[in-house]
This record gives structure tokens, C-alpha cells and sequence, in this order.
């Protein structure tokens, strides 16, 4: 069996083995795993079922890091995107008023066209007009945009009339959080496989326990969670292919198409060009390998994604975890992806897991997701004051779309106004006609 698969996945050409790439497969999934909880979560304040959005996240999970270890033989391990989750459940639905179902035929529709995108040279021209300093201020805005819902998630920031936001006060709430946030953070910075989850299950554990004792001694007026009244069930289908594809073709989704194609798009190929590196799977070129391969797998990902009921997939640098244990090939991603099927059947048992749990694992992926700032030159301010905006406006405006729409006027703007007209690649002006378009329409 060693033997064939090794022929079949290039063991010796890459220097690996059957054992080292199952427990690389293992350790990429115990970093990932908690977007099989925290997904359901986000997506569900929509209307959305919980059941059918896990079942979604397994599904999405599951059959494209399996595509991307058998067609690409990269062990590079998909999922529905944290960031694109938010932008789905609090710009797309909450924030425009868009029903779910149209959502869903948004990320459907960006996921088709990125599938063109994919196989066209066009993808080239699109990722050298795109201003890296812009694109890295737009990861770190949604990492922003990601710590601001986790602090509101559990009433640690609230509204205020006055400041516009302000600190919610210390209640069990907010201390279990904190509680988490410190838990999860030690356990990340001592590099325990599984942290994310492990403090997920650890927080909500202590939850339990608080809102039982509460209630028994009178701390507590209402509990802070209900148990659950069993543990597995068949999954559900009420998210399966209900998108409404048809309404994703109005004139005014341009703008959320094109910042779901956009953060897509750049966010894989980031993944892509940081994990290449680390694990030498380039070209002679210094190229990551099979980019082109890699990038439609994740673009299926996507579409599938709209097809089976949740926000966009994408490759997840947590995939990295793998590859410090060796892993080299598909068959960690493989590995990966089949680890997710079991959670179907647990929706009973993961939906009993509070927002208080799930909130710390958003604010410490928000403060994964500020590294890329580190590239950005901050003494040259034609690209850092673009960046910022970018940045900045992606949370202070609960939108990807504005923060990728100014950051893009913004640095033409500049750009021509400095007389430095060579540094505006042709195919930008094009990116900003249409963000002109997309501000007319909203």
C-alpha cells in the first residue's frame, strides 16, 4: 500500500513517508478545526440552520482538501474562510439586508468567476495590478473586523451614544471570556496542537459549570448555555442548494461579488506564496508549484460553497501546522479533509458551544491575521496612507467592500496627483472604474 501511494503522491521525490504525512494530515486538522464550530456560529445569526451550515463547513472542508491532495498533490487543506464569514453574515445580510439565500448565489457567482479567473491569464495581470501594501492592509482590516465581532459577540464592546462604542462592564459574561482569551493565547503561544479548539472546549466546559452554579447559589438570573439534548443526529439539509443564484445578478451585488472574488482570490494566493516558501514546494522560478492547480481547486471550493450552504472556502495558512510535521504531499491534505466528515453527525453536541467560547478564537485570528502589516514600508506614505484606509474602513464601516473600493481610489488618486503615473499598473485603472461603480450603485 506504501509502496503505491508513494509512487502515486512522489514520496521519495519529496522526501516524506505514509507516516509522516497521515500525523502532518492530523496536525493541520487540530489547527483548523475550530472553524467547525465557529462557522456554524456566525452564519446562524442569519436565519441560517446551524445543522445545515455544519454540514455545509464538513462538506466544504472535507471534498476540496481532498480534490487539492488527488489533482493538485499539495498538502494544502481547505475550509470556509474566517473573515469571509463576518462579511457574510454582517455586511451581505445584516448590513444590506440581503436574504441568506441571496448571499449564498453571491458567493456562488464569485466563485464561478474565479474559476475563469483561474484558468485565464487574466488572474496574472489582476494580482500585478493589485498594490501589495493594499492588500495587506486589507487581511489586517479584516483581522480588525474580526476582533470587533468577537468583543461584541459577548458584550465586552457595546454601543454607546457618546463614543459610539464603548466597554460593556465586568459581568460572568465578559469574565469568561477573558478567562478563554488568556487560556487560548497561552496555549497558541506554547504551540499545543489544537490550541484553538482545545480552548474553545475548555471555555465552554467552564461555562457550564459557571451558569450551573450560578443558577444553584443565585449569581445567575438566566443560564448562560443549554445543554444539549443529544448528542449526534443525521445532518440537515435546510441550507443545501437553497442559494438564489438569480438574485445575485442584480446591478447593486456587483460590490459584494467583486469583494468576495477579491479577498478570495488574494487571500489564497497569499496562502499560496507564504506556504510555498516555508516548505520548498516551488518551481525553478521560486514560484509556489502547481499554483494554477492549487488556485481552481480553491476556486471550486468556493463555488461549492454557495451550492452546499455557507460562505466562501478557502486555503487555510493553518496548513502551515502540517508542514513543520513534514508533510509534503496531497495525502496530508486528503488526511485532513476525511477527519472532517465525522462532525455531521455532531451538530447537537457543537451547538451547544456559547458565543463567549467561540468570541476568543476571533479576536487571537484577528491578531494572526495583523502579521502582514510587517511587509508594508511605513516611511513611504504613498503606500501606507492607501493601506490604512483599507484597513480602517473595513471595520469602522462593518464592510470589506468600502475598506478594498477606497484603498483602491485612494492610491491612484495619489499616485497621480505625485506624478508618479508608471506606478499605476493599466489593469488598475480598470479595478477602479469599477469601484467608482460599485460606490454609484450603493
Amino acid at each position: 500500500m506504501e509502496k503505491t501511494l508513494g509512487k502515486f503522491f512522489e514520496f521519495s521525490e519529496r522526501k516524506t513517508s505514509l507516516k509522516v504525512e497521515v500525523l502532518a494530515g492530523i496536525s493541520t486538522f487540530l489547527t483548523m478545526a475550530y472553524i467547525i464550530v465557529v462557522n456554524p456560529g456566525i452564519l446562524s445569526l442569519t436565519g441560517m440552520d446551524f445543522s445545515g451550515v455544519l454540514l455545509a463547513t464538513v462538506l466544504v472542508a472535507s471534498i476540496s482538501s481532498v480534490l487539492m491532495g488527488l489533482y493538485a498533490n499539495l498538502p494544502y487543506a481547505l475550509a470556509p474562510g474566517m473573515g469571509i464569514n463576518a462579511f457574510f453574515t454582517f455586511s451581505l445580510v445584516m448590513g444590506m439586508g440581503l436574504s441568506w439565500q441571496t448571499a449564498l448565489g453571491a458567493v456562488f457567482l464569485s466563485g464561478i468567476i474565479f474559476i475563469i479567473l483561474s484558468i485565464l491569464p487574466v488572474r496574472l495581470w489582476i494580482l500585478h495590478a493589485v498594490p501589495k501594501s493594499i492588500r495587506y492592509g486589507v487581511a489586517a482590516g479584516i483581522g480588525v473586523f474580526l476582533t470587533l465581532i468577537g468583543f461584541k459577540s459577548v458584550g465586552f464592546i457595546v454601543s454607546n451614544e457618546a463614543t459610539l462604542v464603548g466597554f460593556g462592564g465586568i459581568n460572568a459574561q465578559t469574565l469568561l471570556f477573558i478567562f478563554g482569551l488568556i487560556l487560548t493565547s497561552i496555549l497558541v503561544i506554547r504551540r499545543v496542537k489544537g490550541a484553538l479548539i482545545l480552548g474553545i472546549m475548555v471555555t465552554s466546559i467552564a461555562t457550564l459549570i459557571v451558569s450551573i452554579l450560578g443558577l444553584k447559589y443565585g449569581w445567575l438570573k438566566a443560564p448562560l448555555v443549554e445543554l444539549p439534548k443529544s448528542i449526534v443526529a443525521l445532518p440537515k439539509l435546510d441550507v443545501f442548494f437553497k442559494l438564489d443564484i438569480l438574485g445575485a445578478f442584480k446591478l447593486s451585488m456587483i460590490g459584494p461579488v467583486f469583494s468576495l472574488l477579491f479577498t478570495d482570490m488574494f487571500d489564497s494566493i497569499s496562502t499560496f506564496m507564504g506556504i510555498a516558501q516555508v516548505s520548498g514546494l516551488v518551481d525553478k522560478d521560486g514560484q509556489p508549484l502547481k499554483a494554477k492547480k492549487a488556485l481552481l481547486v480553491d476556486a471550486i471550493s468556493t463555488m461549492m460553497s454557495g451550492l452546499f450552504g455557507t460562505s466562501s472556502g478557502t486555503t487555510y495558512i493553518e496548513s502551515a501546522a502540517g508542514i513543520e510535521e513534514g508533510g509534503r504531499t496531497g495525502l496530508t491534505a486528503i488526511v485532513t479533509g476525511l477527519l472532517f466528515l465525522p462532525f455531521m453527525f455532531l451538530s447537537p453536541l457543537l451547538s451547544f458551544i456559547p458565543a463567549v467560547a467561540t468570541a476568543p478564537v476571533l479576536v487571537i485570528v484577528g491578531a494572526f491575521m495583523m502579521k502582514p502589516l510587517l511587509q508594508i514600508n511605513w516611511n513611504d506614505f504613498e503606500e501606507t496612507i492607501p493601506a490604512f484606509m483599507a484597513l480602517i474602513l473595513i471595520p469602522l464601516t462593518y464592510s470589506i467592500t468600502q475598506g478594498i473600493v477606497w484603498g483602491f481610489l485612494i492610491y491612484t488618486l495619489i499616485k497621480l496627483f505625485t506624478g508618479k503615473i508608471k506606478d499605476i499598473h493599466p489593469m488598475l485603472y480598470v479595478i477602479d472604474v469599477l469601484a467608482v461603480l460599485i460606490l454609484l450603485v450603493k
